[in-house]
């Protein structure tokens, strides 16, 4: 492989070596089954230390990465969701206790599957409705689409079928017709939470849930490539998606550009949307400094602090088992470091961020006043393998 870009350092000679080592990490797992490309842009106290590319956004026409180079974020859309929702908290618009069917009648009086006497499982009422909580937290017994439970059966053809026929309204009535994986607030399971969040803050704000975002984070922050859907003008920025084989062996996939299209309706807020590596920088620079950047006050500190605290009770964070996880506990749509000794890790207790399924990652450490952006397009992601890793490079460089 080869990679392009030129490292930004404005530390001394020993910080410069230390967080150098990022470079020789990329290129071995890039080697060795890694993507095509990737990207890291490091921050600290507001100074870039460190800044590289890596390989291709298009392998077929020897196409480097670069800067303005445009990912499928995936799930680190659910941050920037979480955080408009937040917006709207501190407005007044909402408790997070309140029932979500006051805002989203559709969900009143949720059913649940259990399991009757003869092991089959059946829908019955819910325990309590879902909180708006439920849904920061992934708590709401909403799921993915799978085969693991009958929810997610029944969850996944909706999903499919959402980029060309449904708008995010229309999504959540579709959605609200499935009885729940468990009764609200007593379990965890990551799911489709954070695309009913876009739902309430349609409602909330009045807006399109893209509206919103524009007016209220891309704008003001100068997201300028963030969206839900490309442009012609930009398409030949957008890197190529790559399935990665056992063999290492990297092809194309081409299944995956429908939500990206002008046409489609949907705009999912756990996973729709598109970014720069310098555009979510800038998002992840206002969060780490309390919630402002430039002047202009994203959230206000307390609210980020609340965002950025373990929220899960001992029965919940059984469910949260994902072994890259160790430590971390999850907060308002984030998961956030505990207990450093259990990731074996330097973080920092506080550290937050969140990934996408292509292997995007974004680390914040208030304590530190860093960030710490990564992006590549690659299925699967490898993300158990590569994440930590990155994390503690980083924090070994920290004098």
């Amino acid at each position: 492989m080869t990679h392009c870009g030129a490292l930004h350092f404005v530390k001394g000679e020993m910080a410069m070596s230390s967080f150098e080592r990022l470079t020789p990490l990329f290129k071995k797992y890039m080697e060795q089954g890694g993507p095509a490309g990737c990207a890291c842009l490091v921050m600290r106290k507001g100074e870039t230390v460190y800044d590289e590319k890596f390989g291709y956004a298009n392998l077929e026409t020897k196409q480097n990465i670069q800067s303005d180079t445009i990912y499928r974020i995936y799930s680190m859309t659910k941050v920037i969701t979480c955080t408009a929702a937040l917006q709207l908290y501190e407005r007044g618009l909402y408790l997070l206790d309140d029932p979500l069917e006051e805002y989203l009648p559709e969900f009143k009086n949720p059913s649940v599957f259990r399991q009757d006497e003869s092991g089959n499982m059946v829908a019955g009422p819910a325990a309590g409705p879902i909180r708006i909580r439920d849904l920061f937290t992934m708590t709401s017994g909403l799921t993915y689409g799978g085969s693991g439970s009958e929810t997610e059966r029944l969850t996944g053809p909706i999903y499919q079928k959402a980029p060309t026929s449904m708008d995010v309204r229309a999504f959540t009535r579709a959605l609200a017709e499935v009885p729940l994986a468990f009764d609200p607030g007593t379990r965890w399971q990551y799911g489709l939470s954070h695309d009913v969040l876009g739902a309430l803050i349609e409602v909330l704000s009045g807006q399109t849930f893209e509206q919103y975002l524009k007016r209220e984070i891309f704008d003001p922050l100068g997201m300028k490539d963030t969206s839900f859907r490309i442009s012609e003008g930009k398409r030949d920025r957008l890197a190529v998606m790559y399935n990665l084989a056992e063999d290492g062996t990297l092809t194309p996939n081409n299944s995956l550009e429908t939500p990206y299209q002008p046409e489609c309706r949907f705009e999912s807020g756990g996973g729709g949307l598109l970014s720069t590596i310098g555009d979510y920088a800038r998002f992840a620079q206002a969060l780490v400094r309390g919630g402002e950047l430039d002047g202009y006050r994203l959230l206000s500190p307390k609210t980020v602090q609340l965002m950025a605290t373990n929220h899960l009770t001992p029965q919940q964070m059984n469910d949260y088992n994902w072994g890259h996880l160790n430590g971390y506990g999850y907060g308002l749509g984030v998961r956030v470091m505990i207990d450093p000794a259990a990731g074996g890790t330097g973080s920092s207790i506080g550290e937050y961020g969140w990934a996408g399924m292509a292997g995007s990652w974004v680390m914040i450490d208030p304590q530190e006043d860093l960030t710490l952006v990564y992006m590549q397009q690659m299925l699967p992601s490898r993300e158990p393998y590569i994440a930590n890793r990155i994390r503690n490079v980083v924090y070994s460089a920290l004098d």
